[in-house]
């Protein structure tokens, strides 16, 4: 063929174009560069609802196949058996009662079926609240390194600007700023709560809220696989949708494709003798009393954690795709336990607001290639306060030397190296109370009290508060030093009165 000829320059430069669009390890991994981070964290899921695990409900293809290239963690634990105060721990690798947020940023008028007015609203703890401007979390540290970070999902961090994500060192940020919202209209009881960086935004409305987060993750993937990323994708999945509507609320949301996935479970709705606050689509109209069936709430639980997992698949497949898996650490786990509404929390006692194992233990999985090994289970125990250290080691950044941290570096536990060095583990939601040491646990609560031995009882079955005394006061001593460690930290906001 003529090397001149217009025919051959035409297939040179196709060739040429294919070239540059394959990914290769050239132009998406420098060598040694420091390890890119998924954090991924569903909302509400229980302790059995992953597909991996045997007679569980859960189609989870995606999350199993994490479980298979990677280790599953059993013994893994949260600070706080519900939303906020947990994520705040998890980005600052500090206790809720260290770090401020120990309680919700929240209103609690719609739980009784009030709507706020946009002005009035302006006025609400929920608006106002936030965490602390002085703590740092996991991006700002991780900026020290060049780290890129993005999050795309739910904050629950604080409304204001000074409290939005940009403001704590992550560079991109689309999702919603509140506790929970309708997968669809984006709104919290009627307020519009999606995100654009620091500025809202309607113009997805009407769009399922998981397809969204996925579409942002593989945009921030696109646009920032060749250097260093941090990527925290916080679903909302599968919590409860928060709408005033009693024929949504108590219930997740999820496409119809996925609901057919359970065919054995039935969309339904019921009447109540005693609804929690009468509903009207209009201040004249009836009032609708038509509530999930257990049923429609198990159903429409299990499709949105599928729906969930395979958006999980798509940033999986991106990473394989750009050739950059083999240098990602891949974290997966619930914010904390399963809700009452739909959630398997199998064998563990209690649900989401308790600090009963079923409130606090989570599902937890970790892929790291060459670092963790492939389709193993770990009882080792470990929590989300070691995070944190687990990312600034792997990123090769230096612990800081002002901020007290209460986690570890895991990176030896999940290998296999070492075993964990946690003996101890402590909650506290405004009256009840809970302490860990060692395979010890005691619960003081509303909803029960109780010492149990968790190696021989984790279903916490069987107190042994009157057999077992000295055991008792020992762990209620020991939460007494740890109430004593919390009040003397440096006081944060919002909560703390300083």
């Amino acid at each position: 063929m003529n090397l001149f000829s217009p025919g051959y320059r035409f297939i040179l430069m196709l060739s040429l174009l294919a070239m540059c669009d394959k990914p290769t390890e050239e132009n998406t991994t420098e060598k040694n560069a420091p390890p890119n981070v998924v954090l991924i964290v569903s909302d509400d899921q229980g302790y059995y609802d992953l597909g991996v695990l045997e007679g569980s409900e859960a189609i989870t293809p995606n999350l199993d196949r994490l479980a298979n290239e990677g280790v599953r963690l059993t013994n893994f634990y949260v600070t706080w058996p519900a939303c906020t105060p947990s994520r705040g721990s998890l980005l600052s690798g500090r206790y809720p009662q260290r770090n401020g947020v120990y309680d919700m940023i929240r209103n609690e008028a719609p739980d009784y079926g009030y709507q706020y007015q946009p002005e009035e609203y302006q006025a609400t703890f929920e608006r106002i609240g936030g965490m602390d401007t002085r703590e740092r979390l996991i991006p700002a540290y991780l900026k020290e390194a060049g780290y890129t970070s993005g999050i795309f999902g739910k904050w629950d961090l604080g409304v204001h600007k000074r409290f939005l994500p940009l403001a704590k060192g992550f560079d991109d940020f689309y999702g919603f700023v509140n506790t929970g919202i309708d997968y669809y209209t984006h709104e919290r009881y009627g307020v519009p709560s999606m995100y654009r960086n620091n500025t809202a935004t309607e113009k997805d409305k009407g769009i399922y809220c998981t397809d969204l987060f996925k579409r942002e993750a593989v945009r921030f993937l696109k646009e920032n696989h060749q250097k260093p990323f941090f990527l925290y994708l916080p679903f909302n999945a599968p919590h409860s949708a928060s709408n005033l509507d009693t024929r949504i609320r108590d219930a997740a949301q999820a496409p119809e494709k996925y609901k057919l996935m359970y065919p054995h479970l039935e969309d339904s709705f019921e009447p109540r003798d005693k609804p929690r606050y009468p509903y009207r689509e209009s201040p004249e109209g009836p009032v609708i009393n038509r509530h999930p069936t257990k049923s429609k709430k198990r159903l429409e639980y299990l499709a949105s954690v599928t729906a969930m997992d395979e958006a999980i698949g798509e940033v999986l497949e991106l990473l394989d795709h750009y050739q950059v898996a083999e240098n990602t650490l891949v974290v997966f786990f619930s914010d904390n336990g399963g809700s009452g509404g739909g959630a398997d929390n199998r064998p563990l006692r209690g649900h989401k607001a308790l600090l009963f194992e079923g409130g606090v233990r989570v599902p937890c999985l970790v892929r790291f290639p060459g670092r963790v090994p492939e389709g193993t289970v770990s009882d080792e125990f470990l929590t989300s306060l070691e995070i944190l250290p687990t990312l600034l080691n792997i990123a090769d950044i230096p612990l800081p030397e002002d901020i007290v941290l209460d986690g570890f570096d895991m990176m030896p536990v999940l290998s296999g190296e070492k075993q964990s060095p946690r003996t101890s583990l402590f909650w506290q939601r405004r009256q009840d109370k809970a302490a860990r040491l060692g395979n010890w646990k005691w619960v003081e609560s509303s909803r029960g009290n109780g010492l149990f031995n968790l190696e021989e009882d984790i279903s916490e079955s069987t107190d042994l508060s009157a057999s077992r005394p000295e055991k008792l006061k020992e762990l209620k001593a020991h939460f007494a030093q740890w109430q004593t460690e919390m009040e003397a930290a440096a006081p944060r906001g919002p909560f703390r009165d300083f």
